[in-house]
């Protein structure tokens, strides 16, 4: 069964085309207007891609949020997503927004391991609990970050929460999408990499987060990792693929409340 159509976003959402400019340009304007509280371009390691940005907020910091971005492991990278730093910098968080390498040149297996050292240098440079959150692909790797043995200890030890957005779950289904001309997901890759399969860290809390206008395979895939887990499982009213992330820029959203309420 082909099952391309099923996870094809933007021809089932109005004006999709126009979402990524948008992205761009709010953006841009935001790290212009942090002037120094915007850190860019921190190497994490040797790769092109292996960088990441830190926005820190006005006065003490109470701790770290993560946020991975989309786009089906294959497009996009940490430039489109920085506005969404606002609601928690607004709450007294630094945000980080790694880029990481893309598909087909990266494995989703390597790319998860690009995360782990992405979190890693994040986490040496702001103390206090950390949050990891991400959409989509990133919503993923956010729920990989969460896997028993994935982050370091010392890190992990940190890890209080993590909030995947409108995740993908069980890498399976991709295997019959075209897609995956690029992502290459064979049957080993699907198990080992899809954590609605794993198990979670022992302490760390999870929500997942999807849009209620979403297509019924991403509701699908939100609900398989929430029952997997056990946790929470919110369904955002109004909301399709490319707005359910548009909260992560409110100061008092139900979705920053999900993310970083009472965490300490």
């Amino acid at each position: 069964m082909d099952l391309t159509d099923a996870y094809e976003n933007g021809a089932h959402i109005p004006g999709a085309a126009d979402y990524p400019p948008r992205w761009a340009s709010a953006a841009s304007a935001f790290r212009s207007a942090l002037g120094a509280r915007a850190e860019c371009d921190i190497d994490y390691g040797s790769g092109a891609r292996q960088v990441l940005d830190v926005f820190r907020p006005e006065g003490a910091c109470k701790g770290l949020v993560v946020f991975i971005h989309g786009g089906y492991w294959r497009k996009f990278d940490k430039s489109f997503w920085s506005h969404l730093a606002a609601g928690p910098l607004a709450r007294g968080w630094a945000v980080a927004v790694p880029s990481y390498t893309l598909a087909p040149e990266a494995r989703i297996s390597e790319i998860t391991r690009e995360i782990v050292f992405a979190v890693t240098r994040a986490a040496d440079l702001v103390e206090g609990p950390l949050v990891i959150t991400g959409h989509s692909a990133g919503g993923h790797l956010s729920a990989r970050m969460a896997c028993e043995g994935v982050l370091p200890e010392g890190v992990a030890a940190r890890l209080r929460r993590v909030v995947p957005i409108s995740p993908l779950s069980d890498l399976a289904p991709l295997m019959q999408t075209e897609m995956n001309v690029d992502l290459k997901i064979d049957a080993a890759e699907a198990k080992a990499e899809s954590p609605a399969f794993l198990g979670r860290r022992l302490g760390v809390d999870c929500t997942v987060w999807v849009g209620a206008e979403e297509r019924p395979a991403f509701l699908d895939q939100a609900r398989w990792l929430a029952e997997a887990w056990g946790c929470a499982h919110r369904i955002a009213p109004g909301r399709h693929h490319f707005d359910v992330i548009e909260e992560m820029e409110e100061v008092e959203s139900p979705l920053i409340e999900a993310l970083i309420g009472g965490v300490t």
